[in-house]
């Protein structure tokens, strides 16, 4: 396996976590799923509609978030919201993040001269 297959996968790894905090966070307010994906990217966070819709769907059904149809519009969208149990672990998991990112700027800085 060369370098750019290595790295690639080590960095599919390291999004599958981020993308559900992302997802999470930004679903504190009711959001149709397609406006997500511009809604991260602008964050930096790119997502694909057949990444996104499937995390919405375990997500839902592990009670971390809840769906609505909306037919109000020109055409139906379901938008999705962060359950009080969602925030919960939100907020479990960004002190989590924050623990491990605290660690890596020390690992990373210890070791600065040699990257």
């Amino acid at each position: 396996m060369n370098k750019d297959e290595l790295v690639s996968g080590f960095i599919l790894e390291l999004r599958r976590g981020t993308v559900v905090l992302c997802v999470l966070a930004k679903l504190k307010q009711a959001t149709y799923g397609y406006n997500l994906i511009p809604t991260l990217a602008e964050s930096g966070i790119a997502i694909e509609a057949n990444t996104l819709y499937p995390l919405l769907r375990r997500l839902e059904s592990q009670g971390l978030l809840t769906s609505e149809w909306n037919t109000e519009g020109p055409k139906p969208r379901k938008y999705y919201q962060t359950t009080e149990e969602g925030q919960a672990v939100l907020h479990e998991l960004v002190k989590h993040w924050e623990a491990i990112v605290s660690g890596l700027n020390t690992v990373l800085g210890e070791n600065d001269h040699e990257i």
